[in-house]
């Protein structure tokens, strides 16, 4: 199984965590996920509990050590935009998925990236069906 880094929105906000945890459930059936706890319901816009250096060691640690990294980009994070920006530089495939909206826009400096595919969804289904193309294509 290919390792897979999901990244999503912490601090930047948890409006979207019912998603991050409905993609998190499908990726878990895909893929040996690195990062499920940041799916996880109780965890709120303080994050971890450890030191910013801690938490950017293990991060950047797993965007080394990932195939590929699926970031949900609906919510604005710039911390998912630094590890979107990490896994180019360091030759990762990038799936980027965005919930259409009537609210929000996708950074351009995302959209406009040749290293990273985006997807735009409005469905878990349809953004799952992008999943599975995006894993089946790091075999």
């Amino acid at each position: 199984m290919k390792k897979i880094y999901f990244a999503c929105s912490i601090r930047g906000g948890r409006d979207d965590a019912a998603t991050y945890g409905s993609l998190v459930s499908y990726l878990k059936t895909r893929s040996e996920l690195l990062t499920e706890i940041f799916a996880d319901q109780k965890l709120t816009v303080d994050g971890m509990n450890k030191p910013s250096t801690d938490i950017w060691k293990i991060d950047t640690n797993w965007v080394k050590e990932c195939d590929g990294l699926i970031a949900e980009v609906t919510n604005p994070s710039l911390g998912v935009g630094y590890e979107i920006a990490k896994a180019e530089e360091w030759g990762k495939p990038v799936l980027a998925l965005f919930r259409k909206s009537e609210t929000r826009k996708l950074s351009a400096m995302v959209d406009g990236s040749p290293d990273t595919q985006v997807v735009v969804y409005e469905t878990i289904e349809e953004a799952e069906a992008a999943i599975s193309i995006f894993i089946q294509s790091l075999e």
